[in-house]
């Protein structure tokens, strides 16, 4: 008799368990990351809207009254703008501040450049160092101490910069009371101070530009002055971009050097914005009108750094 095997019935099997719905593309480890990363940016962003956002929305609000801290604010409109297009001052400083900032920058940046193109040559590694230090040693110190120095250096009776000269014959300069010299002598001492930042740009950006370039530069015929100009500077142009952002940033907020060194004269010859904005409210408790000053510069920065990343699209080479 032939035995008949039946097969055996299939065994159930548990339908899976459901996932948590998770957006596409995501899944927890991704929403752990990104939430991790926000509670890292929270300090920073919680500082810029407190430390920044805030004081700039107060300001413009600010810049609407008339308001001396004893008596309460007054609406006063457009009126404090009104009185500053129309206050020979103001009109001065702004002026005197463009002037600063074209004359420091490019001294600035050129100083810099020049330097570290000269560092970045043949040179011991430890005496490239003791340079690198030096330069920027500088710009730790206190601007009000490094001017309270340099306004006895360059004193025209007794200044040791006068009394150097003296020794080949030159007369004693007016440094700090002439109009065009105090505008000179204040460049130079901000100079002095600021330019080893950008220094020190331009070293990283030069240690980024590939040797294997310039040694194809040099068998093509490009040396010395040629080199730099074709070579060294377009491939250099995104460190030069933010080193001018920085730096005509910084120059449009001078104060302390010709506040210290020249207290804005003589007459107004070296009164920059920010002094008239300090003078206007610490000292003639006029907060609203130095409020008002306080953002037609700040319009004024941000309309020059979109010109400057504007241009940017043109003259900025990336590899």
């Amino acid at each position: 008799m032939t035995n008949i095997q039946i097969p055996a019935a299939p065994a159930k099997t548990r339908p899976a368990a459901p996932r948590a719905a998770l957006p596409p593309g995501t899944s927890a480890r991704d929403r752990g990351s990104r939430l991790l990363a926000t509670l890292f940016l929270a300090p920073t962003i919680v500082g810029i809207v407190v430390f920044t956002v805030l004081p700039i929305a107060g300001s413009v609000v600010l810049s609407l009254f008339h308001w001396n801290v004893i008596d309460s604010p007054r609406f006063a409109g457009a009126a404090n703008y009104r009185e500053m297009f129309g206050d020979s001052t103001v009109l001065v400083s702004f002026r005197n501040t463009l002037v600063f900032m074209v004359l420091a920058v490019a001294l600035q940046l050129t100083v810099a450049l020049v330097l570290a193109l000269t560092l970045n040559g043949r040179m011991p590694g430890w005496l490239r160092s003791v340079f690198r230090s030096a330069f920027f040693f500088p710009l730790v110190l206190s601007a009000a101490s490094i001017s309270v120095v340099m306004k006895y250096l360059f004193n025209q009776d007794f200044g040791v910069v006068n009394w150097l000269l003296g020794f080949v014959g030159v007369a004693p300069v007016p440094w700090l009371t002439s109009e065009h010299a105090a505008m000179a002598t204040v460049v130079l001492v901000y100079v002095w101070q600021q330019f080893g930042f950008s220094f020190l740009l331009f070293v990283g950006g030069l240690n980024n530009i590939p040797k294997e370039i310039h040694e194809a530069s040099a068998l093509d015929g490009a040396t010395g002055l040629r080199k730099h100009l074709h070579v060294t500077l377009p491939l250099l142009s995104p460190t030069l971009l933010v080193a001018s952002v920085v730096g005509i940033i910084n120059a449009l907020q001078v104060f302390e050097q010709p506040y210290v060194l020249t207290d804005g004269g003589p007459g107004d010859s070296t009164r920059t914005v920010v002094m008239v904005i300090y003078e206007t409210a610490f000292e003639q408790l006029r907060f609203g009108e130095a409020s008002a000053v306080g953002v037609l510069l700040f319009v004024l920065i941000m309309a020059v750094t979109a010109l400057q990343f504007r241009l940017s699209r043109r003259f900025v080479h990336y590899q």
